[in-house]
């Protein structure tokens, strides 16, 4: 009996039959197992982190087709406030650390305890808190895609509560 290799002949001799190899993600999985393979290097990012006592450090990483990689710290008490990602989909992996999400607004507003290795995917329109809770510093890693150009602030339950008591 014949083999496929032998009666079609090797595959690999024919590349124009080979569906083409991706060089950037086009896909969320695709997308999620970039930032795995950068979580998985940490000898490629975790020379570059720095941490700084008055706000979020944040550094491009790389730039792809329509897409960014951002690397931030996070030392304790940091935060981004209630938040979506404008047009933006993105991929959130903690590097280092515990980070809290605090995902939605209002009563249907969920936490989310995030630890290293944990992944969170979100599309446009998502709304989410972003915090340092822990005593030690923390790091993320982050891919956006289109690249971030907008980042609308929400208010928050506790916020949106005090300016209504005022009248």
């Amino acid at each position: 009996m014949n083999s496929d290799v032998q009666i079609a002949g090797d595959p690999l001799a024919v590349p124009h039959l080979l569906p083409p190899v991706p060089a950037h993600p086009s896909t969320v999985a695709a997308f999620a197992g970039l930032a795995r393979r950068i979580a998985e290097d940490r000898d490629s990012w975790a020379p570059l982190v720095r941490y700084d006592a008055t706000t979020r450090w944040y550094h491009r990483l790389r730039t792809g087709p329509g897409y960014e990689v951002w690397l931030l710290s996070w030392v304790p008490g940091q935060g981004t406030g209630a938040h979506d990602h404008g047009a933006s989909s993105g991929v959130l992996t903690v590097l280092q650390g515990r980070l809290t999400e605090r995902a939605g607004t209002g009563a249907r507003a969920v936490r989310h305890t995030l630890t290293a290795g944990t992944q969170r995917v979100f599309a446009p329109g998502y709304v989410h808190d972003i915090a340092n809770d822990a005593l030690e510093p923390a790091v993320s890693l982050h891919i956006y895609y289109p690249g971030l150009t907008d980042m609308p602030m929400h208010p928050t339950q506790e916020r949106a509560a005090a300016r209504s008591a005022l009248g």
